[in-house]
């Protein structure tokens, strides 16, 4: 059976819960993984446990972007070991490999950079934040584990613009210190179904039997340090669908309108020649 929300969020706490130790190469970790019942490992884990990784290998430093590279399908039975080099680790910023393996082989690989928020000019330009919609609009989005509400369908059955909103309010209980790698998390779940809207009758539903899909790469940007508290918009569209691969990106808001991250993640979108 599937797990219940409150299961779902303290199975994904336990995920991040990482136990390290140092090697001659660097720090090594290792992470269990959620009970989803899917046959391969959620990106969005891989990603949370990286940014988890790279927090506790250089403490004091915030995440400034990670750069994810999926080899291979990881397995939901087997923990998975990661292996961070640390390239530099300055007195403002530092650059890390990460290495996501199991027994079969690397998973995944990250590029991770870190840096100390630093005083300075503070600017954006973006489009107003709107009010988050109220409790009518809660929406599923399985497997997040904490609130999600949207004021438009991610699976239309019609055709719509490859754009999709969606309000998250992270858990009460969360610590702060989880914000960055809870919403790395957040950004994997979305980005291909944004790309399927505009396609009429075809929804991220039917993966498996319409199409295909696999995340290939993923790219998350922090801009500014933020908590665990308050809605935060997750504003993201699709702007090319070509040659059987996907690419979305997003931006992620506070309601006061304060630019936190970016994100952008190329996809296989391959589709069966009926469907296309």
């Amino acid at each position: 059976m599937p797990l219940a929300v409150s299961e779902l969020w303290d199975d994904l706490r336990h995920c991040l819960d990482l136990r390290g130790h140092d090697e001659k190469t660097g720090p090594v970790y290792e992470a269990g993984n959620q009970r989803l019942g899917y046959h391969r490992l959620f990106g969005g884990q891989l990603l949370a446990q990286f940014v988890r990784a790279a927090q506790l290998s250089c403490p004091g430093k915030g995440v400034k972007s990670l750069h994810a590279l999926f080899a291979r399908a990881g397995g939901p039975e087997e923990p998975v070991r990661y292996e961070v080099e640390r390239h530099h680790d300055g007195g403002s910023f530092a650059a890390l490999t990460i290495v996501a393996r199991q027994s079969k082989g690397v998973v995944a690989t990250a590029s991770v950079s870190l840096h100390i928020p630093e005083d300075g000019p503070a600017r954006q330009t973006l489009p107003p934040v709107p009010a988050p919609p109220g409790p009518e609009h809660r929406t599923d989005l399985h497997p997040i584990p904490w609130e999600t509400r949207a004021a438009t369908d991610l699976d239309t059955p019609v055709a719509e613009p490859p754009e999709y909103d969606v309000w998250m309010r992270l858990p009460a209980d969360g610590a702060a210190e989880l914000a960055p790698a809870l919403t790395a998390y957040a950004t994997d779940l979305t980005l291909i179904g944004t790309a399927l809207r505009p396609l009429a009758g075809i929804t991220q539903h039917d993966s498996g039997t319409a199409f295909a899909s696999a995340v290939t790469s993923h790219t998350v940007w922090f801009h500014r340090p933020f908590g665990a508290d308050g809605w935060l918009l997750l504003r993201q569209h699709s702007p090319v669908l070509a040659h059987g691969r996907s690419f979305g990106r997003g931006d992620v808001l506070t309601e006061d309108g304060s630019l936190v991250a970016s994100y952008a993640q190329e996809a296989l979108l391959r589709f069966t020649r009926e469907a296309a």
